[in-house]
């Protein structure tokens, strides 16, 4: 079955980096579209980073801190987080489906990121 499992979370300074995976197992990882979401206590999951065979879409508030990546050969995504900010925090999520533009069936068990001095 398909299997989504997070990496790399913790707490981290403001301005600080973390590099975040998801290494998958269970589809064909060519075909699909991977994504990262987000949901900080008490709001809604937001799309992050999501990337696909021939699309990578960020969303406004990462772009140019954030950067999304495949390893093809190890079927794992990497959510590459730089210049945090203390409203980053929140607990990440590796999803997957056929689409950049909605969030698929599948998802990790989240990780926590924390951003704070």
């Amino acid at each position: 079955q398909v299997q989504l499992v997070e990496s790399g979370g913790g707490l981290v300074q403001p301005g600080g980096s973390l590099r975040l995976s998801c290494a998958t197992s269970g589809f064909t990882f060519s075909s699909f579209a991977v994504s990262w979401y987000r949901q900080a206590p008490e709001k809604e999951r937001e799309l992050v980073a999501a990337m696909s065979r021939d699309s990578t879409r960020y969303a406004e508030f990462v772009k140019g801190r954030f950067s999304i990546s495949r390893d093809p050969a190890n079927n794992t995504v990497y959510l590459q987080m730089n210049s945090l900010k203390p409203e980053d925090t929140a607990v990440y999520y590796c999803n997957a489906g056929r689409s950049t533009r909605v969030a698929g069936d599948y998802w990790g068990q989240g990780i926590q990121v924390t951003v704070s001095s």
